[in-house]
């Protein structure tokens, strides 16, 4: 398994717009479910600073992973791009295997 994990910080008021492309329902998990080995995504909230968020992408692999960012450049490049007007800060804390 292969899990890439991101920390979000959301300006103030964007939350409903983050959650809605960040969540578990959100556009990122629909783009990433079009690839058989994405496992899931999660979503957490940090509990002492609300507008910090955290987001764990759980795929089969990370070959599966990399392969799906190539092979989705451009949907990927426009979300991002999108997230990027919801946050302050974005930033990968790392890519993780078991």
């Amino acid at each position: 398994m292969f899990l890439a994990l991101w920390e979000f910080e959301v300006k103030s008021g964007c939350e409903e717009r983050f959650l809605s492309l960040y969540g578990a329902e959100g556009e990122w998990v629909g783009l990433f479910r079009s690839d058989a080995q994405f496992l899931e995504t999660r979503l957490l909230r940090d509990a002492v600073e609300p507008l910090r968020y955290v987001t764990l992408d759980f795929w089969q692999s990370r070959g599966a992973y990399e392969s799906f960012k190539e092979r989705h450049n451009d949907a990927y490049a426009a979300l991002d791009q999108r997230g990027e007007s919801l946050t302050t800060e974005e930033r990968c804390i790392g890519t993780f295997e078991n």
